[in-house]
Parts: structure tokens; sequence; C-alpha cells
């Protein structure tokens, strides 16, 4: 993740998806500003964007709910920031999206076997479908 602005983006997405009842619980928080913090936002950008209009959500289409799941995992292994909480708060951001869990495991579990954290998109989507059966 190369920009500021990539990095706002997909942390106010997050945030959206956190608090998609209107409520953000302290857990909820307290993993946001941690990855605020990782990915070298500062304290009042990330304050910031609570005073900022977030975007619509939940995505209706599953399949860019997969998409941006995949996205945020990838994020947070290319940083090498993802450790056993992240992945737990990645995963409760994949359950508020509407998410299979088992799926999601598998999509963590997968891409952590791999070297460069990379799964094919047909992959990928492969996962998702099997776990509906």
């Amino acid at each position: 993740m190369n920009t500021g602005e990539e990095k706002v983006k997909l942390l106010k997405e997050m945030i959206a998806f956190s608090a998609v009842n209107g409520k953000l619980s302290k857990k909820d928080y307290d993993f946001l500003f941690l990855i605020s913090n990782k990915l070298d936002l500062e304290r009042g950008v990330f304050i910031d964007l609570f005073n900022q209009e977030l975007p619509k959500l939940p995505i209706k289409n599953e399949f860019q709910r997969i998409q941006q799941f995949y996205r945020l995992a990838l994020i947070m292994y290319r940083e090498e920031l993802l450790d056993l909480n992240e992945a737990i708060g990645i995963q409760q951001i994949a359950i508020g999206m509407g998410l299979n869990t088992e799926a999601t495991k598998r999509v963590l579990k997968r891409m952590k076997k791999n070297p460069d954290s990379i799964i094919p998109p047909e992959a990928l989507f492969k996962i998702f479908n099997e776990e509906r059966i």
C-alpha cells in the first residue's frame, strides 16, 4: 500500500464495516487503531476519520465483499502486520460483512502458507463456494 490516500480509504471502509449497525465496540475501535498505527497513519488522521462520511455499506454483492476481505488480508500480510489478534479482527470484520467464517479461516490459512500470500482469484472464490455446500 503505497499512498496515504489508499490507507485512509481502506481504514474508512474497515470503520464502516465495523460500525455497520451504527455502533463501534471498544474492541473494534482498538483493533482499528492498531491497524492505523501499523499503516503509519497519524493519530489525528485516524480520529478525523470518525468525523468524515463513511462509504455506504454493506456491499450487497458477495463478490465485492470477498474482494474487500481478501484485499484487507493481503495488505496485512504484505506489510507483515498480521498476527493472531489481527487475524481474529479481520475475521470479525468478515463476519460483519456476512462472509462465511470457515471460508475466511481457510483463506487466511492458505495465505499464510504461500510465500507471497497471494491466492489466485479462482481459488479464492472456490473456497467460498465450497463452504456453501
